[in-house]
């Protein structure tokens, strides 16, 4: 079973790299999405060492940070004021 899902991993993983390289409007978006995601990463980094809010630590992973690259600020809001309200 195991190597039934690594052979599909590979495989769509091999196609999705095709359907990449083949289309021209992809790079752009590539180039975008790249960006955002490192801004994202470095805003959360950035926010959780400097100590702006004291007690607050937004853990980096791909769920908080795909959050703030797909909301923005607003986005960082949300996972502030869900974290505040929870923990």
């Amino acid at each position: 079973m195991r190597v039934l899902w690594l052979t599909v991993f590979i495989i769509s993983s091999v196609l999705l790299i095709a359907v990449v390289l083949r289309n021209k409007l992809s790079w752009g978006w590539l180039r975008s999405f790249s960006l955002h995601l490192i801004l994202a990463a470095a805003l959360l980094y950035v926010l959780n060492y400097s100590g702006v809010v004291k007690g607050m630590y937004i853990p980096l992973n791909p769920i908080t940070i795909g959050t703030v690259v797909a909301l923005g600020i607003p986005g960082l809001a949300l996972i502030a004021g869900v974290q505040w309200l929870v923990v």
